[in-house]
């Protein structure tokens, strides 16, 4: 495991300065687009202010790396459904108290007099369903391949318990198929993706080969570092310029090539593949997880029969449109003026891992 010590070359400001000054020669007079497919990658950029370093005819473009902002309404809207019903918790990670559904949003309801805890792990709400054995417990089940284990692990220790009181509302996706939807959008016009960190080391390089394959389009997996992060623009801007794609893993202190072959046997074992709608993306075939017939009881969308209220998405809010890359979050007329962290009018100026979060938050 890498130490805190070891991390030290990874923010060296001369080398960075190197980096930068490489990535500048290569780009030269052309315009390349980049995305970053990780909340983690654009709170990172904002913070080290990469993009006023970096040549202005290289963009970086933020894409659908945040599972609370991919989330569509229709899901935000069934949770808030959920905690209205008498009995039953909803236990959830922070990032989705705040997210506005259609009309409310979990916060509302909590001060509304619902039950809605914030956990900081799924096994944390089984707790709660052991502890309160008379209420029904909702975890609510967000995030990408990263997450989407301990979920699994929790369903199975939720049945290896015999609880009778705990479920999950699966909301869970994977990434390759949002890949995919951009990579073949014209409008988005991506070059080549700084590809996510975290998801990688459950899945590997593997899953996302076919950007080379089908589209021609470089991939590079790689860390949160400063060096780490401009080490994959210059390698990405390298191949664009070549015009020799590859997907490479430069992140290999945190990431295996085969990633993590046992976290993705407790997924399968658990859950299967089902089509889910992104926000901004819209329906995407294959890209959503759902919970396996065999452990249907802790399926909470087949357990509780709720009435969802129809969608409706806040005016002017273009999150849809910054998750697609085809704009920055400052060309929302919405950004920084009616649409701020303390007043969101979109998810992604809620999430910690928001595009619009982070730019408001390092836009000076």
């Amino acid at each position: 495991m890498t130490s805190a010590l070891d991390l030290d070359a990874f923010r060296d400001p001369k080398l960075a300065r190197e980096l930068i000054a490489r990535i500048e020669h290569i780009v030269g007079d052309r315009h390349i687009n980049l995305m970053e497919v990780c909340g983690t990658h654009t709170m990172s950029i904002g913070r080290y202010g990469f993009r006023s370093m970096l040549p202005r005819n290289l963009q970086l473009l933020s894409g659908p790396g945040c599972p609370v902002c991919v989330t569509a309404n229709h899901d935000i809207d069934h949770a808030i459904a959920l905690a209205r019903l008498d009995g039953l918790t909803v236990a959830t990670f922070g990032d989705m108290m705040r997210v506005p559904g259609s009309s409310s949003s979990l916060a509302e309801e909590k001060s509304a007099g619902h039950d809605i805890r914030i956990v900081y792990s799924p096994l944390d709400a089984i707790e709660l369903a052991v502890k309160r054995p008379e209420r029904e417990v909702v975890f609510l089940g967000i995030g990408f391949e990263t997450t989407a284990p301990l979920i699994a692990a929790s369903i199975l220790a939720a049945e290896e318990r015999g609880l009778a009181n705990f479920s999950v509302l699966c909301m869970h996706k994977t990434t390759p198929a949002a890949l995919r939807a951009i990579a073949s959008d014209p409008a988005c016009a991506v070059d080549g993706f700084i590809l996510p960190g975290h998801v990688s080391t459950i899945t590997g390089a593997a899953p996302f080969r076919f950007l080379v394959d089908e589209f021609e389009t470089p991939g590079v997996i790689t860390g949160f570092e400063p060096v780490d992060i401009l080490e994959g623009i210059a390698l990405l801007v390298e191949m664009v310029t070549s015009g020799q794609p590859a997907i490479v893993n430069a992140y290999r202190r945190g990431v295996r090539d085969d990633g993590n072959p046992v976290a993705r046997s407790l997924c399968e074992r658990v859950f299967e593949h089902t089509d889910a709608t992104w926000r901004g993306l819209g329906p995407l075939p294959g890209s959503g997880l759902r919970i396996r017939d065999t452990f249907a009881r802790f399926d909470a969308a087949r357990r509780f029969a709720v009435e969802v209220e129809p969608v409706s998405e806040p005016r002017g809010c273009r999150c849809g449109d910054v998750l697609r890359g085809v704009i920055a979050p400052t060309s929302c007329p919405l950004f920084a003026r009616t649409c701020t962290p303390e007043h969101p009018v979109g998810p992604c100026m809620v999430s910690s891992e928001g595009s619009c979060a982070a730019h408001y938050r390092y836009r000076d």
